[in-house]
């Protein structure tokens, strides 16, 4: 008797760009450190300087996502070339109220986000009478709803011009293959407009999102919540605002992240090449970046052996043959099968062979939707492109 089918579970379609090559922008008011938090992120030397606006063009770097199975799998192999994951990181200029209107430069700064995927929403918890503010006073539950306020007023603008257009043409039933388009902005302009809220907070099927995927609309974007602290503040664990800012993240984006984090603290770790010993405070780069890369729907798999381990980057979702594709499009054209170990079970097991002996290294079909951390070998029919596949 056959084996039972077993039916796939519908994958509802992730809001936002789909590929690989995806951006976090980090966004905030003025002076509230993002340069400097770029910087350190990124080893780079972005200026950073006291006033408004020191940050106009977008900077942007990549940094490699901080992993122990990678680690891991580099010290077992002794590779020729160690090829971790990236994260791809922008600097953004600061939002000033009324940017959705053109303060501040706010026009080409919004388009500057847009081109983001991601958002590091960071801000300034500390005070510094060297450090001016642009609204005059610390107060980063009053910086979080003029950013979240400016984005929602620029989706705002984007959604009712191009609503005003298609009801010149539906409305006057000239193209009908249009009216689910404009029945989807109909529903968005309930949330954005109606309600005041961010894109993101609504629960919208697949033909909306094929919709909103149309428009990458600002506020739609994942976000993560940086706190900037003092260093005093980040060593005790303590300020006044994280329980202010808790409760209106809670209320405005619930479920989101927040991260403490301190750039003085961070900047002095890698100035002076600190070593925290332990029980110290302990640098919170590795948590923005991991977190980051997990808010763009990216994961990874791991080709290992002697010559090279290479962490490839796939969104989540992603199956056997087009996982195979990011190695080289002939082997996605040709697959036949890939040749799986969960990591836990070779670090477990001790080696490749141990897995093939107890029976978990795993011949998967293309079906098989790859899942983050895999080791994964791939056998395809090589065909006219074996030659240039065995250069990659």
């Amino acid at each position: 008797m056959p084996p039972k089918k077993v039916q796939e579970p519908e994958r509802k379609p992730m809001i936002g760009r789909v590929g690989t090559n995806l951006k976090v922008g980090i966004v905030g008011v003025p002076n509230v450190g993002k340069s400097t938090f770029f910087n350190v992120l990124t080893k780079s030397s972005a200026a950073a300087e006291n006033f408004p606006f020191c940050t106009i063009d977008p900077n942007e770097n990549k940094v490699p996502v901080p992993d122990a199975r990678f680690d891991y799998l580099c010290e077992y192999f002794k590779p020729a070339s160690k090829v971790p994951a990236f994260l791809t990181v922008v600097d953004i200029a600061g939002l000033v109220k009324g940017a959705s209107e053109g303060q501040g430069l706010g026009n080409a700064f919004l388009s500057h986000i847009s081109a983001c995927d991601a958002l590091f929403h960071l801000c300034r918890a500390f005070e510094d009478d060297d450090v001016t503010h642009v609204e005059g006073e610390v107060n980063p539950v009053r910086d979080l709803d003029i950013i979240s306020e400016e984005l929602r007023l620029k989706d705002e603008e984007n959604l009712m011009k191009n609503l005003e257009k298609l009801e010149r043409t539906v409305g006057r039933g000239a193209d009908k293959k249009l009216k689910p388009e404009y029945d989807t902005l109909l529903k968005i302009k309930s949330i954005l407009v109606d309600e005041k809220k961010h894109i993101r907070f609504a629960d919208w099927d697949a033909k909306d999102i094929e919709i909103l995927n149309k428009y990458l609309f600002l506020t739609s974007k994942p976000c993560i919540y940086l706190v900037n602290l003092s260093e005093k503040d980040y060593i005790k664990k303590k300020n006044k605002w994280l329980i202010k800012i808790k409760e209106w993240v809670d209320k405005n984006d619930p479920g989101a992240l927040i991260i403490p984090f301190s750039g003085a603290f961070e900047h002095k770790l890698v100035e002076e090449d600190v070593v925290p010993k332990e029980g110290d405070p302990t640098s919170a780069l590795d948590k923005i970046i991991v977190q980051g890369y997990k808010a763009l729907q990216l994961e990874y798999f791991f080709t290992a052996g002697a010559d090279e381990v290479k962490a490839w980057t796939i969104q989540k979702g992603t199956k056997a043959p087009q996982a195979a594709g990011r190695i080289h499009t002939n082997f996605e054209k040709g697959f036949i099968m890939a040749e799986v170990m969960k990591f836990q079970d070779f670090k477990e097991e001790g080696s490749e062979a141990a897995c093939k002996a107890a029976g978990k290294y795993r011949q998967q079909g293309r079906n098989y939707v790859v899942e983050d951390g895999d080791i994964i070998f791939f056998k395809f029919n090589a065909g006219a492109g074996l030659k240039d596949a065995k250069k990659k």
